[in-house]
């Protein structure tokens, strides 16, 4: 049964990805069958699937790159997978390497680190450190649901707080967030912390489909506001633009983050690495079957002929005529609603508060 031009019996409720397809490494391969048993006619959807959490004992806690396009070279991802379950997600291809699906598994299959704090404090103490900003969840969400049982974000604010290390966050999140101001504020009080909304669309009825269980637009700007309120420094991220779904929201979302609070604005256009550019197609022929070809016409058209383009300097902004005029509609957004363009974290950030705090069991100073 189709409603509204799309197959719902492809849709499972919550979910943004409509299949589980295999991994690049898995070593078994996997074919859905008829069984012969017949679903009632009136029945549309699959049933909710549920989120299935995997403990994974880490090693080491900071990741480090070299990318000349990426605006720092130290981050933390507390888990693997998202249940935000945002259908263009670049990190969907890392769910491979543990040998499960990109798609569903991705949003179902969720792995957290106990030991992230204890592990984070470990690394800061080293004598070799060098202080420089900490990204929070660059590849999967830090405040996604499984944070409010779980506070593993939280546990590594409340370290970084201690060694004053300097850290940006981007989320989708809200109420989740919120929970931190009185971290957050400790922190801004030294200019050590950005918290970047991400913010894709204003619309309920895309949201829903799009990213599924991210905060709602509307949240993510009261969440702006409470946060600017309490003295926070805040930039709203219109991320990713998708042509012909959401890029014509640009300007409402900048100026309602304007109102919201923020000073500062980004844009990252979407990308389609690996096994995302085929669950990202299949969502747009169950949602968008009409624009699906348009959308992918566009895509191509600011990735050099390719569904993905992943050269530094070009896969954050694309290229080509429709890049450029997305390019230009947000600077004169930016400028038009007085906000500063950044393609960072935001509020430059504070490294020479960093500390190593006492512990039990330190020698202390003769120093008088």
């Amino acid at each position: 049964m189709a409603v509204g031009g799309r197959d719902d019996r492809a849709v499972t409720r919550g979910r943004g990805a409509a299949s589980n397809p295999q991994g690049r490494f898995e070593s078994r391969s996997r074919e859905a069958f008829d069984d012969g048993y017949d679903r009632p006619d009136d029945e549309i959807g699959t049933p909710p699937l549920k989120t299935t959490l995997h403990v994974e004992r880490a090693r080491t806690i900071i990741a480090r790159n070299e990318s000349p396009d990426i605006p720092f070279t130290q981050s933390i991802n507390p888990y693997r997978g998202c249940e935000h379950g945002c259908i263009y997600c670049y990190a969907r291809p890392s769910h491979a390497y543990l040998n499960l699906s990109p798609g569903l598994d991705f949003e179902t299959q969720l792995f957290y680190k106990p030991n992230a704090a204890a592990l984070l404090e470990a690394e800061l103490r080293k004598p070799g450190y060098r202080c420089s900003v900490i990204s929070l969840g660059a590849n999967t969400d830090p405040y996604q649901p499984i944070e409010r049982e779980l506070g593993i974000t939280r546990s590594l604010l409340e370290v970084m707080a201690r060694f004053r290390q300097p850290v940006g966050i981007v989320t989708k999140a809200a109420a989740l967030i919120e929970r931190d101001i009185d971290l957050l504020q400790d922190l801004a009080r030294d200019d050590l912390v950005n918290v970047a909304l991400s913010i894709t669309t204003l619309r309920p009825e895309l949201k829903r489909t799009l990213e599924p269980r991210a905060a709602s637009g509307a949240a993510r700007l009261r969440t702006l506001r409470r946060l600017a309120d309490a003295g926070i420094p805040t930039m709203v991220m219109f991320s990713p633009v998708i042509p012909f779904v959401n890029d014509a929201e640009l300007e409402a979302v900048l100026g309602a983050a304007r109102d919201a609070g923020a000073r500062r604005a980004s844009y990252i256009m979407m990308r389609l690495p690996y096994e995302v550019k085929d669950l990202f197609r299949e969502w747009l022929e169950l949602h968008f079957p009409q624009r699906a070809a348009h959308v992918m016409s566009l895509v191509r058209q600011m990735r050099g002929g390719r569904d993905n383009d992943p050269q530094f300097g070009q896969r954050m902004t694309g290229e080509g005529e429709y890049a450029a005029v997305i390019a230009q509609r947000f600077r004169l957004a930016a400028k038009r609603f007085g906000l500063i363009e950044r393609d960072g974290f935001g509020t430059p950030l504070r490294c020479d508060a960093f500390r190593v705090p006492p512990q039990a069991g330190d020698q202390l100073s003769l120093t008088l």
